[in-house]
């Protein structure tokens, strides 16, 4: 089958990239610039290789159009968008990344009807509130949106618009809602921060994680099986899923790191400051709709980043400037 990836030469697109090849499938990247260097820390030169890249801006509707149609893809994947800090500083860019390119995302699908079955979205937890606005126990797929960001209000307006394509154009997408996501790759945004720590673990390097508390982690692996599988269920309509991993303070993140690189043991720190977004989140509406989810325990999941950032710094492949940000 043939892909489309929006803004596919990020963290969560280069998995699914790699995932899909590994599969026979066909992938093309819509981007504004070719840089696989993330694709490098997990897939050879020649499978990089395999993959078309086309130069544009997700603003450009007609361009994002054209290019569907000209690689025949029968699903699109839609990643691409500027994450909380950009939208924090730059709402007005913000909104033409994030609402306005989700909408000519959702356009394409609707032109090309007959050819694009689905459109697989990346949402975001950040659509739901504080913690303490939803009580105990995990938080319901379908309790109030209260997001407390621009990034999140952009994300829970293209749910909406979503649900508007289907119902007045009959567009077919799944919404996913990531939390923080980790693993190679994984170097910009607030949530990168316990990769970069493991980066720097490897490197005997200090590090502070810029927020405490609760989080919910997804090892980028399991989260790109999820958006492919996303693609392939039985499914017509428009909804959005929350994603669950493990919920965990961010003192276990750092003792599973020490377990993994114990000389590292006191490097790693992290400050008071709470994301302000629910982390408990009820994952079984999603398993419902496509079956039992693949998941990497935490300790797996920094193992297994460790294990390839230690690969790749040893054949001098390893980028450590995010270190430094």
């Amino acid at each position: 089958m043939n892909y489309l990836l929006t803004g596919g030469y990020g963290c969560i697109g280069s998995w699914i990239a790699k995932n899909l090849l590994a599969q026979g499938h066909d992938v093309s990247i819509f981007d504004l610039v070719e840089d696989p260097r993330r694709m490098s820390l997990i897939m050879p030169p020649e499978d990089v290789a395999r993959i078309k890249f086309i130069q544009g801006d997700i603003t450009d509707g007609q361009a994002i159009t054209q290019a569907t149609e000209h690689t025949g893809a029968i699903h699109i994947i839609h990643l691409a968008g500027l994450q909380v800090p950009v939208c924090k500083m730059d709402p007005i860019k913000g909104a033409m990344v994030n609402v306005i390119g989700t909408l000519n995302v959702l356009e394409t699908a609707s032109t090309l009807i007959d050819q694009v079955k689905r459109v697989v979205y990346a949402s975001s937890g950040a659509v739901y509130g504080m913690e303490e606005e939803y009580g105990t126990g995990p938080v319901s797929n379908d309790a109030q949106l209260k997001p407390l960001t621009h990034y999140g209000v952009f994300k829970q307006c293209n749910e909406g618009n979503a649900r508007v394509a289907f119902l007045d154009r009959g567009v077919s997408s799944i919404g996913l809602r990531p939390w923080t996501v980790y693993g190679p790759g994984r170097d910009f945004g607030l949530t990168s921060d316990p990769t970069k720590a493991v980066k720097a673990a490897l490197l005997g390097r200090k590090f502070a994680i810029k927020f405490g508390g609760r989080n919910n982690m997804q090892y980028v692996r399991d989260t790109a099986d999820i958006f492919i599988r996303c693609t392939r269920a039985e499914f017509q309509g428009a909804e959005a899923y929350s994603i669950r991993g493990d919920v965990v303070d961010i003192d276990e993140i750092i003792s599973a790191i020490e377990d993994v690189v114990p000389e590292a043991k006191g490097l790693i720190t992290h400050t008071s400051n709470i994301i302000p977004i629910a982390p408990d989140l009820d994952g079984s509406r999603l398993e419902a709709e496509i079956g039992d989810i693949v998941h990497t325990p935490l300790a797996d999941g920094i193992r297994d980043t460790f294990d390839i950032f230690r690969a790749c710094h040893v054949s001098g492949n390893l980028n450590a400037t995010d270190l430094d940000e």
